[in-house]
């Protein structure tokens, strides 16, 4: 062991210190990571399974189509409205590229995305489910136990997050579409939303009864299994969606295959977790990352979310925020970042990791869908995915968008204050334009195509909003105002010249 670095090298281990630690205790194979699995993880895919059998995702399909279809770029914003949703419910986001991309990506090809940008899109939609309440992939029920915050607090704080995240892959879904010049589906060969919903829109009562029973604080476990129990009970409500004797046997048997995975990642976690806790690599690891941050907060938060991009690498949302939540947010303690801050922060990059090249399967398996270049929709992918990418540090600088008050809280506090309502109005407003204008930039396009200069300028200005001081706010709101009118004004000129 004498080669080995300082910071690498470890008291030696003998087979029954390890055997116990992985084995015999509640450290290794049977860790909080597979107890979760077996006792409401399993549910919650179990769900989903009776979700998708009684056409919940016919229904999410049909009524994006419906909103949105029409629209500019129609096409890519079903896709990211259906892919948000069925991702939250689901919580696999590979599963569900494969599962919605089949329908969305053929679409987006066929009104002129190209195929890169059509897998990029269905990819970053649907991990992007995994940070979307109320369920968020079952993700936040782990969260509630591992930090001891309650499930109401974890879902309402997440939702300002989840909709900037969103806004960003739509607008720049928006502008692409109007820099090629691309239309919608015509209104003639859609559904309509009326009908869309007087067939299925029943299918929505489940998660409405599922949140209910949370909020009510019964136990993760009962509330899905009784939802479990309600979703067949109200399928049969309309022919469209009644569940008969061979549907619920198939969801039970699409449930556990697609628990597999998630359930095998968990064992592996558990042993990953028993071998840090048994040689304090854990404490190593959230040493080393304060003594490089050097006492920076911003330099802190970028190892953090380095470490937490390749602990989860390959890896469903749930198992990435089990080892990210024990070796990566450690480190923000130090910072006085409140626990649901730091455990939300560490969740965003490790699913992300889903998007992130070079193991980027989300956006692989979009690529193996539209036939584009794998690596070409991954980088796609992370460019669709920006705003998600900023959103952890705003919240860090600012747990106001999180609607979280601060104000003496103490870093380990399980119970969050509420800002005033003007001050939760202020970040959201300020952020919504932030991402907007960003997303203007990364496109080159708003109301026309905007130089190299103007994005640059337009870029500052968002990141100026993005920033959480008042003077800040002030200086970018007025650059990207002027720029936009700016961009109005060429716009409006180039008209009249064509």
């Amino acid at each position: 062991m004498d080669f080995m670095p300082d910071r690498l090298l470890t008291r030696p281990y003998d087979f029954g210190d390890i055997f116990g630690q992985l084995y015999l205790k509640t450290e290794g194979l049977y860790s909080t990571a597979i107890g979760a699995s077996v006792t409401f993880i399993f549910l919650f895919i179990l769900f989903g399974s009776f979700l998708a059998r009684s056409g919940m995702g016919q229904l999410f399909n049909d009524l994006a189509l419906a909103l949105a279809g029409h629209k500019q770029g129609g096409p890519a914003k079903v896709a990211v409205i259906s892919s948000g949703f069925m991702g939250s419910i689901n919580g696999a986001a590979v599963a569900n590229v494969v599962g919605t991309g089949a329908f969305t990506i053929p679409l987006m090809k066929r009104v002129g995305y190209s195929k890169e940008f059509s897998g990029a899109v269905e990819a970053s939609a649907s991990v992007g489910g995994q940070i979307l309440p109320p369920i968020m992939g079952a993700a936040a029920f782990i969260m509630a136990e591992t930090t001891g915050v309650k499930y109401s607090t974890i879902a309402l704080s997440a939702v300002l997050p989840a909709l900037l995240y969103y806004l960003g892959v739509i607008a720049q879904v928006h502008f692409r579409a109007g820099k090629l010049n691309l239309r919608g589906i015509p209104k003639a060969d859609l559904p309509r939303a009326k009908e869309v919903l007087k067939a299925r829109g029943h299918m929505l009562l489940p998660i409405v009864f599922l949140v209910v029973l949370l909020a009510k604080n019964v136990p993760i476990g009962y509330a899905a299994a009784y939802t479990i129990g309600a979703t067949i009970v109200i399928s049969w409500l309309r022919p469209e969606t009644r569940m008969g004797f061979k549907d619920i046997l198939g969801a039970f048997e699409d449930g556990a295959k697609q628990s597999l995975s998630v359930m095998a990642a968990c064992a592996v976690v558990g042993v990953v977790i028993g071998v840090v806790n048994l040689t304090s690599f854990g404490t190593v690891m959230t040493s080393s990352i304060v003594t490089l941050g050097a006492g920076s907060l911003f330099l802190t938060l970028l190892l953090t979310m380095l470490a937490s991009m390749v602990l989860g690498m390959g890896l469903p949302s749930i198992p990435a925020y089990i080892i990210t939540a024990t070796m990566a947010a450690p480190a923000l303690a130090t910072f006085d970042v409140p626990i649901l801050v730091a455990h939300m922060f560490v969740f965003y990059f490790g699913i992300f990791a889903n998007i992130t090249p070079p193991v980027a399967l989300a956006a692989f398996a979009g690529a193996g869908i539209s036939g584009g270049d794998p690596m070409k929709t991954g980088w796609q992918s992370l460019k669709l995915a920006l705003a998600g990418f900023i959103v952890p540090f705003m919240f860090v600088y600012n747990p106001n968008m999180m609607m979280i008050d601060v104000t003496d809280m103490a870093v380990t506090a399980k119970e969050f204050a509420m800002p005033a309502w003007h001050v939760i109005a202020t970040v959201a407003t300020t952020s919504i334009i932030g991402v907007l204008a960003l997303s203007a930039s990364v496109e080159g396009y708003f109301k026309t195509t905007l130089p190299i200069w103007a994005r640059v300028v337009t870029a500052v200005g968002a990141f100026c909003l993005i920033v959480p001081e008042t003077m800040t706010d002030i200086i970018g709101l007025g650059v990207v105002i002027a720029m936009l009118l700016l961009n109005v004004k060429m716009a409006k000129k180039q008209t009249a010249l064509s």
